[in-house]
């Protein structure tokens, strides 16, 4: 589904070359649990930027579904994000003046994403809460961030993530902010409710990758 062709992303720090990634070479495969594990520094968000088309490599190239991400606008790898993928960050990026729905509700993917055509029901105020109510939230649809616990907030990044059916989710260190209980319910729900869908997840605990089906290591921008 997404391939990653001796792709690197380099930043100049004060004239002096930094290679984030160097020359990855990795497929994502429809449907599977791939975890990508490393210490911090690795690599390992970047190339999950890479893959997601939030970055673009200096050199190599990314392809969905065989189409090179760089052929494209911004706008259309925006449009491609919103319609094709989901994401869940290490902080909860909720909007502080929205309830947990409306949260949600604010990643409607108004897309060409097939599953959503197939099923328009998945996209509705009504699917939105009995995501939200499978995930454990039923009670606090209304409530704002602010008045979540941590555990609480990511669940609700879970579901924003989840709705659609988004064809891939990327999930960039997103128990590091919580204890390890609340972690490891955060990624058996990723696993549990993504359907079809593929999940990419990096993370420098390998205990939060009990579930994946295939886990591949980083080290100073290169997989060993």
């Amino acid at each position: 589904m997404i391939e990653s062709c001796a792709a690197s992303l380099v930043y100049s720090d004060h004239g002096r070359e930094v290679f984030a990634c160097r020359a990855i070479s990795i497929d994502v495969r429809d449907g599977e649990f791939l975890g990508i594990l490393g210490p911090s520094g690795s690599g390992k968000s970047s190339l999950l930027y890479l893959l997601s088309g939030l970055k673009q490599p200096s050199s190599g190239c990314i392809r969905y579904r065989g189409q090179d991400l760089a052929s494209l606008s911004d706008e259309e790898r925006s449009n491609m994000r919103l319609r094709e993928f989901g994401f869940v960050f290490q902080q909860a990026f909720l909007l502080g003046y929205l309830s947990a729905l409306e949260n949600v509700l604010a990643a409607n993917p108004t897309n060409g994403n097939i599953a959503t055509l197939q099923n328009p029901n998945t996209v509705t105020p009504d699917s939105a809460a009995a995501l939200l109510a499978t995930l454990g939230l039923g009670e606090k649809l209304h409530r704002r961030p602010h008045e979540l616990s941590g555990g609480e907030r990511q669940r609700v990044c879970v579901a924003r993530a989840l709705f659609g059916s988004p064809n891939a989710i990327f999930a960039d260190e997103p128990t590091a902010s919580l204890d390890h209980k609340n972690g490891e319910a955060v990624v058996r729900l990723l696993n549990q409710h993504r359907g079809k869908g593929s999940l990419i997840m990096v993370t420098h605990d390998e205990t939060m990758l009990d579930e994946a089906d295939r886990i591949v290591r980083l080290v100073d921008g290169q997989i060993v």
